[in-house]
């Protein structure tokens, strides 16, 4: 076996594990909003390989060795695992056409991508079409043809009148007079610690996380830095269940994309950093980024941003941790 062949094969396996352990979570979303999520795969799994083949066409490049590795497949996944279930369908296509081909057909394919094409995709949605991307379904309010209506935009028949409803952490950005316990004791969008559902959702991505530790497809640094960093912070700038409070830790760490971006987004081995102390510091800027653009940005949810983000400052991370690996002169 050449050594090509051989990266390869550990591509491939790696990408297996990965999709494998997203099926806890994928389970747990399925359960709380139906046939959406299904939806969300297929249309993103479809555009993600339609387009790879389309490049290494035009490239004249052989399909299977790219089109078998997985890894197109993966960014299909966690995108469209990020995307609200039931959005419009042309915007499921338009995140993963452009996540792919701009996050990493341009710069060569699988290996040389400098962002995480599954957050470039979600990113550029998430500015273009704010609104379609801030309606979340209502937990188990959407039968199959119900959802298949509202995701491709023909009528059978009617439709569920309230749907969708705001996320805990959007109505947590927007509160302004009621407390946190009347937040948990009467907006139907929060659970017992973070959001409804959602945080049996984190706590399953949780379980696949560990798994990938417990497998060795990535280390701990990366995962580790980014919720230590979300907790430091939330709990440092946490002022109680009053009026203006920001969220506790636990909330945060349950609610939004915490856990799918501590172990399935900032452990991408190519956009992410590659020394130890480079993916812990990763890990910690997307945490504390993340923070930052929950309780004081324009977005509920800043995984993505923060993704990105620090995806610019990875050869700088690099640098420095190479600096303070190389021996002191006498």
């Amino acid at each position: 076996m050449s050594p090509l062949e051989s990266v390869d094969e550990r591509l491939q396996q790696a990408m297996k594990l990965v999709l494998l352990a997203t099926v806890p979570g994928m389970l747990t979303l399925f359960w709380l909003y139906g046939w959406g999520v299904l939806i969300n795969l297929i249309l993103a799994a479809a555009t993600a390989l339609s387009v790879e083949a389309v490049v290494l066409q035009l490239r004249k490049e052989p399909l299977k060795p790219t089109l078998s590795d997985g890894s197109a497949l993966v960014s299909a996944t966690l995108l469209a695992l990020a995307l609200p279930p039931y959005c419009p369908w042309w915007l499921t296509v338009s995140a993963a056409a452009f996540g792919l081909f701009f996050g990493k057909q341009l710069y060569g394919g699988v290996g040389k991508n400098p962002f995480n094409p599954a957050m470039l995709g979600f990113a550029l949605v998430l500015v273009t079409f704010p609104q379609q991307m801030t309606h979340w379904p209502s937990p188990h309010g959407m039968n199959l043809l119900g959802g298949l209506q509202q995701v491709f935009g023909f009528s059978l028949g009617q439709t569920p009148d309230a749907w969708a409803q705001a996320t805990a952490l959007d109505s947590l950005r927007i509160n302004k007079s009621l407390t946190m316990d009347e937040l948990f004791a009467d907006n139907p969008a929060f659970g017992r610690f973070g959001g409804r559902g959602v945080e049996w959702v984190n706590l399953a991505f949780l379980a696949g996380g560990a798994f990938l530790l417990q497998r060795r497809v990535f280390s701990w640094h990366a995962p580790v830095g980014m919720l230590a960093s979300l907790f430091i912070i939330s709990l440092l700038c946490w002022n109680g269940t009053g009026s203006d409070s920001h969220g506790s830790p636990l909330f945060h760490l349950l609610t939004g994309a915490s856990m799918l971006g501590a172990f399935f987004i900032v452990t991408e081995p190519i956009s992410g950093a590659k020394s130890p102390i480079a993916r812990l510091l990763f890990g910690t800027g997307v945490g504390l980024l993340t923070y930052l653009i929950r309780t004081w940005g324009g977005y509920p949810d800043g995984v993505a941003f923060a993704v990105l983000l620090m995806n610019l400052c990875v050869p700088a991370l690099e640098r420095f941790a190479a600096s303070r690996q190389e021996p002191v002169a006498p």
